[in-house]
């Protein structure tokens, strides 16, 4: 069974604060992530996506940096956007919501005229990506003690 939810580009401070709750249950308390390194200056800047259920619970969100602030992820290309922090709630996954939060950043980087759309995947989560199209590069490298590596797709 299907649960009905939608994807909508975060535009008001409850569904933002949505956002960080369900990177908080996913990053920091399921996977032990430092608070104090999950959110940082990027959130600012950002463009946030937020899966809601028809009811309003947040199922996931993810983010995408472009311009200066994607910068230091993308190796400075400037067509390249950065898509991060993706998080779903455990009780959404299966659900597709994933899929439908990672399409929902590509347009909007789309609309900003980007070309490309790099990340920064969980190595346990490589598999995911390239299903949607996603290419490794690069070595493996640590974040917040996780392995992770480097993905790009063109857009």
């Amino acid at each position: 069974m299907s649960t009905p939810y939608e994807v909508r580009v975060v535009e008001d401070p409850a569904d933002r604060e949505a956002c960080f709750a369900v990177r908080k249950q996913v990053f920091v308390a399921e996977q032990g992530v430092p608070q104090d390194i999950e959110y940082d200056a990027h959130d600012a800047v950002a463009l946030h996506v937020l899966a809601v259920r028809e009811d309003g619970l947040p199922l996931g969100t993810g983010r995408l940096l472009h311009g200066p602030a994607a910068a230091a992820k993308t190796g400075g290309e400037a067509g390249v956007g950065s898509l991060g922090r993706l998080a779903v709630a455990k009780e959404a996954r299966g659900l597709g919501v994933g899929v439908a939060l990672v399409r929902a950043i590509e347009d909007a980087a789309r609309a900003r005229g980007l070309t490309a759309v790099d990340l920064h995947a969980q190595t346990h989560a490589l598999g995911f990506y390239e299903r949607l199209g996603y290419e490794a590069y690069g070595p493996e490298f640590p974040d917040a003690g996780i392995p992770h590596r480097a993905m790009r797709r063109a857009l």
